[in-house]
């Protein structure tokens, strides 16, 4: 958990554009909410324009755990939007991102549930 699903255009990206967007999703992710590295997921579909919002090229789901606040879910849309139209080429206005808060009982890393929020210190000592 966190997971980051990433709907983008037939043929709009490279093997190297999605591993460049991928450690970008792990760089801000971590970077805004402090989550290991290891626990970001990355997950690339290539979808006909018809399966897309109109007028985007891209679309992001990315499911966080909830207990975010609104100021790190928006840093986080703003810094993935910016990441992902650089990577691809793209205006910003052609990516859409959008994230959704999970209950951390519903997810699972290193073989226990996620934490809480505000429970996290002993628990991520355990899984560094």
């Amino acid at each position: 958990m966190p997971l980051y699903r990433f709907a983008l255009r037939e043929g709009s990206s490279t093997e190297a554009q999605r591993a460049r967007i991928a450690k970008e999703v792990v760089r801000i992710h971590c970077g805004v909410t402090g989550a290991p590295p290891s626990f970001v997921h990355a997950f690339f579909d290539e979808s006909p324009p018809d399966a897309l919002p109109d007028g985007k090229a891209a679309f992001v789901l990315g499911s966080i755990r909830w207990g975010r606040t609104d100021a790190q879910k928006a840093e986080i849309v703003s810094k993935l939007t910016n990441s992902v139209s650089d990577a691809l080429g793209l205006d910003a206005a052609e990516v859409a991102v959008v994230t959704v808060d999970i209950p951390s009982r519903w997810n699972m890393e290193g073989g226990e549930l996620l934490p809480e929020p505000g429970e996290e210190e002993a628990w991520l000592a355990r899984h560094r």
